[in-house]
């Protein structure tokens, strides 16, 4: 009979376990957590379900949905997203009425996504807190499109996104309008003013990045174009600690600016990351290459700190808009 000395089994219970972690390691998913329920947008919740999917086919995450409880308008509305988001009817958008159970456990994920929109009522107290306790103490945040419309008299929320416009912001926000100018300079504005949040029509436009060497957006071209989608402009508030990666430019009759607006954006509060982008006001602008790579890079990296998601070759360039038409995944 042959036995092992203890030397040996040692040996191979290292060898074992090191195989172990390493093979864990591997399989271990990103943990992300998307919450909505109230958005003055169309395209939601088919949008939060689109969203789901592309962090899920990455490959790098596991997706929980979160919504709060909702009351319909009741006027008729007719459109495909509502069996993909599993409501049945022809019901409208959701009235903002505040949810008292709406009470995430933040805590259980690397990352949260806010698909909320202008129209979003206040979380209780408690969530609040929870939600910047977690940013504070690490967590990633991605606040996408009119998720920045939301929350204008909560100073903790206005500081993790770091500029936002609308939702009661016109005439009072504190902060700075922050945007680039024609010679390439990055302005803070903090004159009074009341105009916070603005666009004109929905269009293709240039993004130009300006930060190249993030995680983010690293091999993307200096300058792409967008699926059609909103500009947004004048968005104003605390901007501390916050990187303008790329900026639009609003090419429209109705432009509300001349200027290079911030359309993907970091920011750190305490040890949390956000990413901050937005693109993404309906189904054109979700199916645009440009904003699903920049979304899942974005998400990647606000729960990791680092992006491995690649950039694809159907990614746009300065002259072309790349799409792909969005199939529900069974």
């Amino acid at each position: 009979m042959y036995f092992l000395t203890s030397r040996t089994t040692l040996f191979l219970s290292f060898l074992f376990f090191g195989f172990f972690a390493i093979f864990s390691t591997a399989e271990a998913k990103i943990k992300a957590l998307i919450i909505d329920g109230q958005n003055n947008h169309i395209v939601w919740p088919r949008s939060t379900i689109m969203m789901k999917q592309y962090l899920e086919e990455s490959g790098l995450f596991e997706v929980d949905i979160n919504r709060t409880k909702y009351t319909w308008k009741g006027t008729k509305r007719e459109g495909d997203w509502l069996p993909l988001a599993g409501i049945e009817g022809t019901e409208d958008l959701p009235n903002p009425k505040a949810d008292p159970d709406f009470k995430p456990n933040f805590k259980a994920y690397d990352v949260v996504i806010s698909n909320f929109g202008v129209n979003a009522a206040d979380w209780p107290d408690e969530t609040k807190m929870a939600f910047e306790a977690f940013v504070k103490e690490g967590g990633g945040f991605v606040s996408v499109h009119a998720a920045d419309n939301c929350f204008a008299n909560w100073d903790a929320y206005n500081r993790i996104i770091g500029i936002g416009g609308w939702g009661g912001r016109k005439g009072k926000s504190p902060g700075a309008y922050v945007f680039y100018n024609d010679a390439g300079e990055l302005i803070r504005d903090e004159k009074p003013g009341k105009k916070v949040g603005g666009h004109g029509g929905r269009e293709e436009f240039p993004i130009t990045v300006r930060v190249a060497d993030h995680p983010i957006t690293d091999g993307m071209p200096k300058v792409w174009r967008t699926t059609p989608d909103e500009c947004y402009a004048n968005l104003r508030g605390p901007a501390e600690q916050m990187t303008v990666l790329a900026t639009g430019k609003d090419q429209t009759e109705k432009a509300p600016s001349d200027k290079h607006e911030p359309m993907l954006m970091t920011i750190e509060y305490g040890e949390g990351r956000c990413f901050h982008t937005t693109l993404g006001h309906d189904i054109p602008g979700f199916e645009g290459v440009g904003f699903i790579v920049s979304f899942v890079r974005g998400t990647e990296w606000a729960a990791t700190g680092k992006v491995t998601f690649p950039l694809p070759e159907d990614f746009p360039t300065e002259e072309n808009a790349t799409s792909r038409p969005f199939k529900l995944k069974e």
